[in-house]
């Protein structure tokens, strides 16, 4: 199929879109970091099993080390640290800000490769840059419906939002070097969860937070629930398909399709979480939207 990476990538929107309401519902119910855990334990399930059955064994032990270092790295980066923060800023500000702010995503991750990997970055870009942050800055400073929220509760959900940016731009540009050649993005993404669940367990080992977790979810099964459809959503479907349009397309022009949510939540949050916003919120959101295309199509 000659679009297969954008399809990919739009396809990761739409799945992004109901995981993260999804994973809002049940942390608002169970909280943030058991959502976090349990998503990833069942992500490695969930997935271990679409690897045996599509790749015939369960784990790809075959990779290279230099496959595992990178997608591990990748998955530590956006899976843990990234996905700490975001958690959080779905129970703080809701999914629709949440994903909003992920939308600098591509933005950091543009000036990550500049930095780091001395891409140069054109005029356009620049604008498309410019543009995404008046888009989201419209939209944050707008808050109709948050007017009686704390201004110290609202920002702190805001910098959530934009540490799971980071994370997120950080755990791509990683992940684009373990995905050389043609390598499943199957098993990509199962080394990432595998390597992101040993971690985020063994931070909550160490935290003696692990008889907690269970004993919260054995006491709320609709928050089981939708940790588990969002677990299929997001950590399965939707990763999945990330990986297969940043290994079959350019991670910028990926990137600018993946960065959707926003738009898709905007119906989402107005009919699941009764969300109110005034007409600036929305042409903001289309403004930090656009403001992405543009960093990665001129």
């Amino acid at each position: 199929m000659t679009y297969i990476g954008e399809l990919a990538a739009l396809a990761t929107s739409f799945f992004f879109s109901f995981a993260s309401t999804f994973f809002t519902l049940a942390g608002r119910r169970v909280g943030s970091m058991v959502v976090n855990r349990t998503r990833l334990a069942l992500a490695v399930v969930f997935l271990g099993i679409t690897h045996w059955v599509t790749m015939g064994i369960p784990l790809p032990l075959h990779a290279e080390p230099e496959r595992w270092l990178w997608l591990g790295l990748s998955g530590i980066a956006g899976l843990v640290l990234g996905d700490i923060f975001l958690f959080q800023a779905f129970v703080s500000i809701g999914p629709r800000l949440s994903m909003l702010m992920m939308s600098l995503a591509p933005v950091i991750a543009a000036i990550q490769a500049w930095i780091f990997l001395g891409e140069t970055m054109s005029g356009g870009q620049m604008e498309g840059i410019l543009i995404t942050l008046v888009g989201i800055t419209w939209v944050v400073i707008e808050r109709n419906g948050n007017n009686n929220q704390k201004n110290r509760d609202y920002a702190r959900g805001l910098l959530y939002g934009l540490g799971g940016a980071l994370g997120q731009a950080t755990g791509l540009v990683l992940a684009k070097n373990g995905l050389f050649g043609a390598f499943s993005p199957i098993s990509a993404n199962i080394i990432r969860m595998i390597t992101a669940a040993v971690v985020l367990w063994m931070m909550t080992f160490i935290q003696r937070e692990a008889g907690k977790t269970l004993r919260t979810l054995a006491e709320d099964s609709r928050g089981v629930g939708f940790t588990i459809a969002g677990a299929i959503a997001g950590p399965v479907l939707g990763v999945s398909f990330s990986l297969l349009a940043v290994q079959r397309i350019e991670v910028g022009v990926a990137s600018t399709l993946m960065a959707l949510p926003p738009l898709f939540l905007l119906p989402l949050s107005y009919l699941i979480f009764k969300e109110r916003f005034g007409r600036g919120a929305v042409a903001g959101t289309f403004l930090a939207v656009f403001g992405v295309a543009i960093l990665f199509l001129v």
